[in-house]
């Protein structure tokens, strides 16, 4: 090597994953429990080329009634949590958010959570969401679930390129 050429080398705090297999299992919760219209969200991570990504886990949170879960998606890129149809709460400005379930998705390459939200398809108040407002029309399908059958809607996640999931800037 040449005097002055410095290589760099990726260190442990400048890489990530896939860890969520390995120690992770108890930390998963597909169920974020409570009473009312119980829904199952299915669906798949998919990187910028459309490929699965087999090892990522996403973390929800409900606010009303409170709900937290963990899911890791398989070797398909799979990922399945059941909880309720949340109540609204107060977002900025005491404006209702719709109902939804806030996600942080993880996985290899992601240094810092990827975070998003998953809202329920049929929803009235989806229209008047003063954060899908700040989203353009054209992607907030991406924000919505798409109903399979009674009781069953899927949302998938796409990291980047075509398509791609809205993901919002955390303080």
């Amino acid at each position: 090597m040449g005097e002055g050429i410095v290589r760099l080398l990726a260190t442990a705090s400048q890489t990530a994953g896939p860890y969520f297999r390995i120690g992770f299992a108890w930390f998963y919760v597909d169920d974020l429990g409570g009473e009312g219209e119980r829904v199952v969200v299915q669906g798949r991570v998919y990187d910028g080329e459309r490929a699965p990504v087999p090892d990522a886990c996403l973390e929800l949170w409900r606010a009303e009634p409170p709900g937290f879960g963990r899911v890791p998606t398989d070797a398909a890129g799979v990922f399945r949590f059941a909880t309720i149809v949340p109540g609204r709460v107060p977002g900025g400005g005491g404006r209702l958010q719709a109902p939804h379930v806030a996600v942080a998705l993880f996985a290899r390459g992601v240094l810092r959570r990827m975070a998003t939200r998953m809202y329920f398809p049929g929803e009235a108040a989806n229209a008047d969401d003063p954060v899908l407002a700040l989203v353009p029309p054209a992607r907030r399908a991406t924000l919505i679930a798409r109903p399979v059958r009674a009781g069953v809607v899927e949302w998938n996640v796409v990291l980047q390129g075509e398509g791609e999931t809205v993901f919002f800037e955390l303080p």
